[in-house]
């Protein structure tokens, strides 16, 4: 476990399969990936361990920030860690973070969602803090739940 933890767990009303898949289909992540009033712009992704997450994320006022990493692992409904610390080519970059969601099955339709951002220092993950970690990635799980419950 990281020292330079920052996480949040959610109760989620949507079952993990229809959540993985919000993870899984670019088309999907692109609709709840940034937190409103923010978009993603465009994505390019190769869903697999070692595939390319690459994403544009925009500003309300359209200032665009792109972010590029690879997907470490993979476990269908269960699991994905991502990374910013090699690019899509394998080229060493940032690093910011490691990124790993989890979906726990709770029955009835329900699932536990944890998602942690391992830094590998103090100042990094402060940075991300300060960027709005915690409300930031509760409101996109929130929209990524909204939108699990449409499929």
């Amino acid at each position: 476990m990281s020292n330079y933890e920052l996480a949040i767990e959610l109760e989620l009303d949507a079952p993990a399969e229809k959540l993985f898949r919000c993870y899984s289909d670019p088309k999907l992540l692109e609709q709840w990936f940034a937190p409103k009033p923010w978009t993603i712009k465009s994505t390019d992704i190769d869903f697999r361990p070692g595939g390319r997450m690459a994403f544009v994320m925009a500003s309300p006022e359209g200032q665009e920030y792109p972010n590029a990493g690879i997907y470490l692992d993979i476990v269908p409904n269960k699991r994905i860690v991502t990374t910013d610390a090699v690019t899509p080519d394998f080229q060493p970059s940032g690093p910011f973070m490691i990124a790993e969601v989890t979906f726990e099955d709770l029955g009835n339709g329900r699932t536990k969602y944890r998602a942690v951002a391992r830094h590998w220092n103090e100042e990094t993950m402060k940075q991300h803090a300060e960027m709005g970690f915690e409300p930031g990635w509760t409101q996109t799980a929130r929209q990524m739940e909204e939108l699990a419950k449409t499929l």
